[in-house]
């Protein structure tokens, strides 16, 4: 987790919120600050990254302790919140956003998503898998009720709009 300040530093993001101030969460009125405050509703999609990440993890890595899938868990969502925040990936997934003045994650913003994750992950860790689907299911339809906006959907525009049958 510490690696990705100064990687995202180094392309250019900013450690907090242009705007001066310093929030626990944006809301869905304040579109210039999503994914620049410590969490935003897209927050909710991280929590189901550690769950899906949780469950990929116990999958194929089944003989590994908890703890070391944790790191490798760590350390995906650590390369995606680079990747998610690089100059292509803002333009390409995240277009319409960047039309409403989205610019990509701060620091700060960076660090809540992989904390959340961490909460998603071990969450999973705990709960039966029945549970863990509601979990993300449930966190879906919150962010679709909040933003109409959500993991699901995000991908499966990103998947329509390059034409790749499903």
């Amino acid at each position: 987790m510490a690696a990705v300040a100064p990687a995202m530093l180094f392309a250019g993001r900013t450690l907090f919120c242009p705007c001066g101030t310093i929030r626990l969460a944006s809301t869905a009125a304040q579109i210039t600050q999503v994914s620049q405050q410590f969490t935003d509703w897209y927050t909710l999609s991280h929590v189901v990254h550690g769950v899906l990440l949780f469950g990929a993890c116990w999958w194929v890595l089944p003989q590994l302790a908890v703890a070391w899938r944790m790191v490798g868990a760590v350390a995906i969502e650590a390369a995606w919140e680079v990747f998610e925040n690089s100059d292509l990936i803002i333009r390409l997934f995240r277009a319409e956003a960047a039309e409403l003045g989205a610019v990509g994650d701060t620091v700060l913003n960076s660090q809540g998503d992989m904390l959340a994750m961490l909460a998603g992950f071990w969450l999973a860790r705990w709960l039966p898998v029945w549970a863990s689907v509601a979990l993300a299911v449930a966190l879906e339809l919150v962010a679709y009720w909040a933003i109409r906006d959500g993991l699901v959907l995000i991908v499966l525009r990103r998947v329509l709009a390059a034409g790749l049958p499903f």
